[in-house]
């Protein structure tokens, strides 16, 4: 059974014990998590939401807070000698996916 989640402005395909990064989450390591956008449902059978499926709910447990790599962001103006350097780290959560509630 597989159910698609909307989470951070995202759309994640998710199963039982599947490990996913998505954007930070409030919560500590160990800590559970509901997912209740599930937009789809598939299996046996497959229950599509108008926008999301009634009901249904996707449960998981943060498995720990972090950072994704570094982004540079470098902007520059030709023959004005003038350029900027800045770099940025998204926050991100990984998340282990425990259980499917259709």
């Amino acid at each position: 059974m597989f159910a698609v989640i909307k989470t951070g402005g995202k759309q994640y395909k998710v199963a039982a014990d599947d490990v996913i990064t998505i954007e930070k989450l409030a919560g500590d390591a160990g800590d559970a998590v509901t997912f209740d956008q599930v937009l789809l449902v598939g299996g046996e059978i497959t229950v599509v939401g108008a926008p999301t499926v009634a009901g249904a709910t996707v449960t998981g447990t943060v498995v720990e807070q972090g950072r994704a790599k570094k982004v540079i962001i470098f902007k520059k103006r030709r023959r004005k000698s003038w350029r900027k350097k800045e770099g940025h780290r998204q926050e991100q959560t990984t998340v282990k996916i425990t259980a499917i509630n259709a």
